[in-house]
């Protein structure tokens, strides 16, 4: 049974052994989804966090009990071409788990880029990631800054060491990390931006994360407020590790940022002028 808190980057090791066969990863699903205006998704398995709010909580708990199927990076990213030629989409997603736990699951992603990108040069490449191997693998930065169409979105656990390891089940020692490959995709002209959740944050987290990005030179202003899917599961996981939610209608935080999924953001984004998805 897995003890609170633990090491995420042994987690990610001991993950990425469970989720990968060779450059085969194992995924949940593969989909059309609402959000960017519309996006082919594929959901992933395996994560070196167990946040308290995940709505993919079972599969990465025990991803070695999930009797998903393991996709090539060939067969996935022709599995998302699909569904965009299909819904005639222009974005494709990873989402539902973390893309990259270590070099074998980030050959994995290269490869899926390189395959899209071949079919569909001027698509919207959109990576969901809690960047915690991001900022220990530099290599992995400049890796990633060679697909130009490639846009990050770094989901932040915690706004200071003790609410991160509530959240995320992590050694709250950790919490710079994802912080720091934020900073790091940035300054590699990334198209990188960070999101958190606003019933974990509340206002008083948002205020506390949004100083810590301004020390790592990172503007407020990119900021993405996202908020819980309110599966019974997903609410009642914070109340076992003692974290409260916040209401959005007692909410100070400013009008523009309440908005969830539904833009490209970033420092260098391409226009967007899709409906926002819920």
């Amino acid at each position: 049974m897995l003890s609170l808190p633990f090491d995420p980057l042994q987690r990610a090791r001991e993950v990425e052994e469970l989720v990968m066969e060779g450059l085969a990863r194992k995924y949940y699903r593969f989909r059309p989804a609402r959000y960017y205006g519309g996006i082919a998704t594929a959901d992933l398995v395996g994560c070196p966090f167990l946040c308290a709010y995940c709505w993919n909580y079972g599969r990465n708990l025990h991803p070695e009990l999930s009797r998903d199927r393991y996709y090539s990076p060939d067969e996935a990213a022709k599995r998302l071409l699909a569904i965009m030629k299909r819904k005639r989409f222009n974005k494709v997603r990873l989402s539902g788990a973390e893309p990259i736990l270590g070099q074998q699951s980030f050959e994995h992603l290269y490869k899926v880029l390189e395959g899209i990108y071949k079919a569909n040069p001027v698509c919207d490449f959109i990576l969901e990631t809690n960047a915690l191997l991001i900022g220990c693998e530099p290599e992995f930065v400049h890796r990633l800054s060679q697909f130009e169409g490639l846009h990050i979105r770094v989901s932040l656990k915690g706004f200071d060491e003790e609410s991160f390891e509530a959240i995320s089940g992590s050694d709250g020692r950790y919490f710079d990390l994802p912080i720091k490959g934020l900073k790091d995709l940035i300054e590699h002209g990334i198209n990188a931006w960070p999101a958190i959740m606003y019933e974990i944050f509340g206002p008083e987290g948002t205020g506390k994360i949004n100083k810590t990005l301004m020390e790592y030179g990172i503007r407020p202003e990119e900021l993405e407020i996202e908020y819980l899917e309110p599966y019974p599961f997903v609410l009642e996981n914070p109340k076992k590790r003692s974290i409260s939610l916040h209401t959005l209608y007692n909410s100070k935080l400013p009008r523009l940022l309440r908005r969830g999924r539904g833009h490209i953001r970033g420092h260098n984004q391409k226009k967007d002028t899709h409906t926002p998805g819920l």
